[in-house]
């Protein structure tokens, strides 16, 4: 396996179909180290986080892509947000008293909901919501696509609480192959192959080995890989602009029932951004949100 994080591309030379596989170790790594999760969140959240790693592959945005689970559960939010430049983070939120080994999707997040929001720097803003009716993630996020009648796609999606792994095929519109017929036999075929594909395999191989594994009848190409790695977006810049947003009175006031303090925490990352008295000041006098005393996050 490879030493970094990253997505890989491949296409199937003569039909129209292409693909994405991911591998996740050290971004996944993180993400796990800044909360105590148990193995069946850890595991679905390795999921949700390759399955956003894979989808920025298939999109041509500057910007970002969150994925978001909800539920009345046991697990009552899954997110993860993964940018253009392929930078990921993610987060859980769980009734530790309600999670019990080796449950999986229905029991973890029953009559949830899937959101998925595509946010460019530039552009209309983009989400959609469907039912997590699958039996997995995977499933869910294949309805999803079959219920907005977008290209058909399929994904495949294991994760182990040290590595996250997926693979995304998705039809291309006709060009190779313009008889309906075919393509629909044609799809059918390569999905029903890559349904051999077990969680062993997939956390155990290399790409190429897999790919071998599964089509080594068709032609396929197998192009670079693209990194990937965490990086939680916050910053100390962002917390100030929340205390700014909520205006100098009650900014003041949050102050004094802080003890003159205020501390905001991130949710993904555990970090802290500390604000006292003199820093309060300085954000509604103009002056940034450089700390003018010794507080530091």
């Amino acid at each position: 396996m490879s030493e970094f994080d990253f997505t890989q591309r491949f296409l199937f030379d003569d039909t129209d179909v292409r693909g994405e596989m991911v591998s996740l170790g050290e971004s996944y790594a993180h993400v796990l180290a800044k909360h105590p999760y148990p193995e069946p969140v850890a595991q679905l959240l390795g999921e949700m986080l390759a399955a956003a790693s894979l989808l920025v592959g298939t999109l041509k945005f500057d910007g970002l892509l969150v994925l978001q689970a909800r539920s009345s559960g046991a697990v009552p939010l899954l997110m993860v947000e993964c940018s253009s430049d392929r930078e990921v983070r993610g987060i859980a939120r769980y009734h530790a008293s309600q999670v019990t080994p080796g449950a999986g999707l229905h029991e973890l997040m029953p009559e949830g909901s899937l959101t998925l929001t595509v946010d460019p720097k530039q552009g209309q803003r983009y989400q959609g919501i469907v039912a997590l009716e699958g039996a997995s993630l995977a499933e869910s996020l294949s309805g999803y696509f079959d219920n907005s009648q977008q290209l058909p796609t399929r994904f495949w999606l294991y994760a182990d609480g040290r590595n996250a792994r997926g693979m995304l095929l998705q039809a291309l519109p006709a060009d190779r192959l313009k008889d309906p017929e075919a393509r629909e036999a044609n799809w059918q075929h390569l999905t029903t192959l890559a349904d051999t594909l077990t969680a062993e395999e997939l956390l155990g191989l290399d790409n190429e080995t897999v790919l071998h594994r599964l089509y080594h009848e068709e032609a396929v190409r197998l192009f670079d890989p693209q990194v990937i790695h965490f990086r939680c977006s916050c910053s100390r810049q962002r917390s100030a602009n929340a205390l700014v947003s909520l205006g100098k009175d009650d900014a003041q006031a949050l102050l004094q029932e802080s003890g003159g303090n205020v501390v905001i925490d991130c949710q993904f990352c555990n970090q802290r951004y500390s604000f006292d008295a003199a820093d309060i000041a300085q954000l509604f006098a103009g002056g940034g949100s450089a700390a003018p005393s010794e507080t530091r996050h």
